[in-house]
């Protein structure tokens, strides 16, 4: 496997495991599912700090609302897999834009 591949590929997994390491400690602390709609909270603070997080978060959310929305809805194959497709590249962005942050801190070589 190239090198690029691999460094993707990792890129994605940490993507992943970053969004539902966010999404599991968010439903731990407040006892409730995280999602889009704490954009949507009436204190103007709460949507601004909400933003960074949904950022991070989105993929896992995405996916989870939509496997939800296969079974329950019935939603049709083609929905799923573009929906599958978005999360994955945000996945691979937020992955590489975190991996990018712990070598400028120093963290990683």
């Amino acid at each position: 496997m190239p090198p690029d591949a691999l460094n993707s590929l990792f890129s994605l997994l940490i993507g992943f495991a970053l969004a539902g390491a966010l999404v599991s400690g968010y439903q731990a602390f407040v006892q409730r599912p995280a999602g889009f709609g704490l954009l949507q909270q009436e204190a103007m603070t709460r949507s601004f700090v909400a933003v960074p997080f949904l950022v991070f978060a989105a993929p896992f959310i995405i996916m989870r609302n939509t496997l939800r929305g296969a079974r329950i809805e019935r939603r049709r194959f083609e929905f799923v897999m573009l929906a599958t497709m978005i999360a994955g590249f945000w996945s691979l962005m937020s992955g590489t834009f975190f991996l990018m942050t712990l070598r400028a801190a120093g963290v990683l070589a």
